[in-house]
């Protein structure tokens, strides 16, 4: 085994983490550097430079991995292979060293849930049979009904549909995403093992952190009893055996000086805060911010309460706009309903795209002024909205396990537009990207936007550079400020102020020396107007 990797970069700290600004890349729609419709790791090492130039410290990406792609990517077939429509493994280390050159960190996905119904483990097990060690690997049951043909439990799915799929020997497997997604055994020591060895293969290609899928679910009740709402231990969320195999990867990552972030969707403060104690993960992400609509008692509230859940621990908060799941900022906050619910999503409902935008570049500034590290999705410094995709190119499961009434989150994971007059917007060159992007995106290309000093891009270099060399910005205290109702006011540091106005009618700013960064243009008597932020100083 190669030695443990660590950073040594002259003037780095080992807690970067704790405020980092980091990026995230969905490489199928990030950049296209052979020109095949598909993003690659070719596209991202040519873009380093715009990454560099951004101002982000670390990049997180979606899986890379050798996957039937059936969800994305989060079906994984070989953890230890790049998918050939990405790339190969040389380029993943080549790409790890080139951005560690230009000061930029990589994070990896893991999925520990499941794993793709071509694993190898997965396809021994369906040739091995009933009762072999090899379908102990994952949850194979008989069914019940007087021939085994109804499924073992009537456990809810992720996404639409049912949680169980039988095969020809008449045994059912669990899969509480796609029936492409068996899930995995992990009361068995083979796959605490793997998962581990995963971790520490990534690691010593310099990988610096780990983003953990779905990171809630993985443990099971091994009675695989039926459902009752409110029961309590969940027969498969938020289980106690988790904080063990969390433990044990916490003790494989100090070891090569890496970090953590979970994906855990709890409503439960307290017992989302286990996740972060010393010993566990780093990071979590923070969803309640993600999902709060564009009202100002609802968003003061998920801060308070996000560091308050936080503070018992010591782990810094998380703040993120959007991801490859969510509806894009623009659009969302242009429309009646500002949060996100998965359960709401529906095609054709009305958007305001200049409010959206509006309140997105004010929600930048409100993001990067709080206390912990940022997440930034791909496209969200370009402004760019949910694109409407054309119901027979939709790919995501989630519409056609809905029965075709979700549209799914292939709005969001559109191709990027990267030069205005190139062809496809520069996303690549001689095939049509994988998903279609709309008609006039190529407005919201990024050579068009770095020459404008008032584009979305324009606005997020010039934040990430201050949150850089601003004292008192990232990782830190909080204090509200008195504001007027509507308006949201916090201090920083001292003489280092945020205000955002969500309330109706322009508001007066608060006694300061300068001007840092407006999110739009302030009104001739130097009132901020509705949906607008700033940083102030002074």
């Amino acid at each position: 085994m190669a030695a443990p990797h660590h950073d040594t970069t002259p003037g780095t700290r080992e807690d970067w983490w704790r405020d980092a600004a980091i990026y995230q890349v969905y490489p199928r729609s990030f950049a296209d550097g052979d020109g095949d419709g598909t993003g690659d790791l070719a596209g991202v090492r040519a873009k380093l430079p715009y990454l560099a130039e951004l101002g982000v410290d670390a990049v997180w990406f979606t899986p890379w991995y050798l996957s039937p792609l059936a969800d994305g990517g989060y079906d994984v077939a070989d953890y230890r292979t790049i998918d050939p429509a990405f790339g190969t493994l040389d380029e993943a280390e080549k790409l790890i060293a080139e951005a560690r050159a230009l000061g930029i960190r990589t994070i990896v996905d893991i999925v520990p849930n499941h794993v793709s119904d071509q694993h190898p483990w997965f396809r021994a097990a369906l040739a091995a049979g009933p009762g072999s060690p090899e379908r102990k690997l994952f949850h194979f049951r008989p069914g019940r009904g007087d021939h085994g043909e109804l499924p073992p439990n009537d456990w809810p799915s992720q996404f639409a549909g049912p949680t169980w799929t039988r095969v020809e020997d008449g045994e059912w497997y669990l899969h509480l995403f796609t029936p492409q997604q068996p899930d995995l055994n992990w009361a068995h020591p083979v796959v605490r093992e793997e998962h581990e060895s995963v971790l520490r293969f990534w690691f010593e290609r310099g990988v610096a952190g780990v983003r953990i899928d779905s990171a809630a679910l993985p443990a099971k009740d091994p009675a695989l009893p039926d459902f009752v709402e409110g029961r309590d231990p969940h027969p498969y969320v938020d289980r106690d055996e988790l904080h063990e195999i969390y433990r044990s990867w916490r003790r494989v990552a100090d070891a090569y000086g890496a970090v953590f972030v979970g994906e855990v969707w709890l409503p439960d403060s307290e017992r989302f805060a286990r996740y972060l104690r010393p010993d566990e993960l780093h990071t979590a992400f923070n969803f309640t911010f993600l999902a709060c609509p564009w009202d100002p008692d609802r968003l003061r509230g998920a801060i308070d309460d996000t560091l308050a859940e936080h503070a018992p621990v010591g782990a810094p908060a998380t703040w993120v706009l959007c991801n490859h799941d969510v509806t894009r900022t623009v659009t969302r906050y242009g429309r009646a309903e500002t949060g996100f619910d998965f359960a709401t999503k529906a095609f054709g409902t009305p958007t305001d795209l200049e409010l959206g935008t509006r309140r997105a570049r004010a929600a930048a500034l409100l993001t990067l002024a709080l206390p912990g590290s940022v997440y930034l999705y791909q496209g969200e410094e370009l402004g760019l909205p949910e694109a409407d995709i054309p119901r027979d190119r939709i790919q995501d499961p989630m519409h056609f396990r809905s029965g075709g009434t979700d549209p799914g989150r292939d709005g969001c994971r559109v191709p990027l537009p990267w030069t205005a007059d190139a062809p496809y917007a520069g996303f690549g060159s001689g095939t049509e990207p994988w998903l279609p992007q709309p008609d006039g995106w190529s407005a919201y290309a990024a050579d068009r936007q770095a020459a404008d000093p008032a584009s979305m891009l324009t606005l997020y270099r010039t934040a990430l550079r201050l949150r850089r060399s601003e004292r008192g910005l990232g990782d830190g205290p909080l204090e509200w400020l008195p504001a007027p109702d509507g308006v949201l006011a916090l201090r920083r540091a001292p003489g280092l102020v945020c205000v955002v106005n969500l309330a109706r009618t322009p508001a007066a700013l608060p006694d300061h020396e300068t001007v840092l960064l407006t999110s739009g243009p302030l009104d001739t008597d130097g009132r901020l107007p509705t949906d607008t932020a700033a940083w102030l100083r002074g």
